[in-house]
């Protein structure tokens, strides 16, 4: 996504925002899991929701879940967003978060 759109930018915030809550929800608590962005792909029909977890040793468990989920996460996005094209979803991790969290620590 090199220059979204207004629109898609707006999607992808109500998007990021309901992928959160919904993660929050639904998840067993064993791990915190953050969505750090949303990128709209195939002209708004799909979103690669960008996830990081903590602590890191609950990693796989917490994208297997989030996968395991994707269906469940379009739907709450249906019912909640009022969006009128709700993108099908993807989850994977956010490896620039996680690398730039990386920095931060070897800086301190």
């Amino acid at each position: 996504m090199d220059n979204p759109s207004k629109k898609d930018a707006k999607v992808a915030a109500i998007v990021q925002a309901a992928a959160a809550q919904f993660f929050e929800r639904e998840s067993n608590r064993l791990s915190m899991i953050t969505v750090t962005r949303v990128e709209l792909i195939n002209r708004g029909k799909q979103a690669l929701v960008y996830i990081t977890v903590f602590p890191d040793d609950k990693e796989a468990e917490a994208i297997e879940f989030a996968k395991r989920k994707r269906s469940e996460l379009h739907q709450f996005l249906i019912k909640e967003t009022g969006l009128s094209l709700v993108p099908f979803v993807d989850v994977i991790i956010d490896l620039g978060e996680k690398n730039r969290q990386k920095l931060d620590l070897l800086k301190t």
